[in-house]
């Protein structure tokens, strides 16, 4: 009885250090993401006159009116449409792509087909930065600098993506395959009337994943583009560092910044359920 007991008392002091710690590491994430918020809304006398404060002491909107009515020097709402057509394009291509490679490492029966896959995958470990400059040379010879091309092509085929949704394949009984083929299915019939409705919730989370990724990508568009209507929203909060980087402007700086996340932010709120369910890596199977 006593050791139970102490078990259990454990137990406790094992969540509560848990809820302690996670408690803290919201803390830490907020309170920078709610004061970025609210100077958004100060003015920009209060901006330079009073200290920290997490609350303003009059809330204005000026600061927003100001930032959507400069199109020309920092034209944010042409950012943002630049930003979301690039990363629905570049995550719908990698939705695309990566489906039909895992099920090809999956589903196909080839000579080297596990040491292509684990060699590709033990490739991708090296540091991005290393592929900048061949990167950039072939996108330079393609002639797609300052074009959506830059960014929605590099990338596509990532083994991140590619090695979850292989996974998520493998859960999946090949009976289903073999049934299928009885009655005279082949492998384009399987994998879009059977495997694709299986492997529905980690192609979301791969785009999702894939959409956020493009979105938050920061140095590599501020290599590939120097033509400020042609932007991504990461590059263009760069450049109004530059525009709005002194004490004067903190506050348009801010409502800039604030505008950049609402479409990701919406994008969880509406998607966070399919999270979720990718946790789990046999979802897709029922009964």
């Amino acid at each position: 009885m006593a050791r139970t007991k102490s078990i259990s008392k454990n137990s406790n002091l094992s969540k509560y250090l848990a809820y302690t710690f996670l408690i803290v590491l919201c803390v830490i994430w907020a309170v920078p993401l709610l004061f970025g918020i609210t100077t958004s809304f100060r003015s920009q006398t209060e901006v330079v006159s009073v200290g920290f404060r997490m609350l303003p002491v009059d809330w204005v909107v000026e600061n927003y009116i100001a930032t959507l009515e400069n199109t020309s020097t920092a034209p944010i709402m042409q950012w943002l449409f630049n930003s979301i057509f690039i990363a629905t394009i570049h995550a719908t291509l990698v939705v695309v792509m990566v489906s039909i490679t895992a099920y090809g490492y999956t589903r196909l029966k080839f000579k080297g087909r596990d040491f292509l896959f684990f060699t590709l995958l033990g490739i991708s470990l090296f540091p991005g930065v290393v592929n900048l400059i061949p990167s950039y040379k072939i996108i330079d010879v393609l002639g797609w600098v300052n074009t959506p091309w830059a960014m929605i092509f590099p990338g596509l085929a990532g083994m991140g993506n590619l090695f979850l949704v292989r996974q998520f394949m493998v859960g999946i009984p090949k009976e289903l395959d073999e049934c299928a083929k009885i009655d005279g299915a082949g492998d384009w019939t399987i994998f879009y009337k059977i495997i694709l409705p299986l492997v529905r919730p980690v192609l979301i989370v791969v785009f999702l994943f894939s959409f956020t990724g493009s979105w938050n990508d920061f140095l590599w568009p501020v290599i590939v583009y120097t033509d400020v209507e042609r932007m991504p929203v990461t590059a263009g909060l760069l450049l109004l560092q530059d525009i709005y980087g002194n004490y004067r402007m903190i506050g348009q700086l801010m409502s800039s910044a604030i505008l950049a996340i609402i479409p990701t932010l919406l994008l969880f709120l509406f998607a966070q359920k399919y999270f979720i369910q990718s946790m789990n890596l046999n979802a897709g199977i029922k009964g």
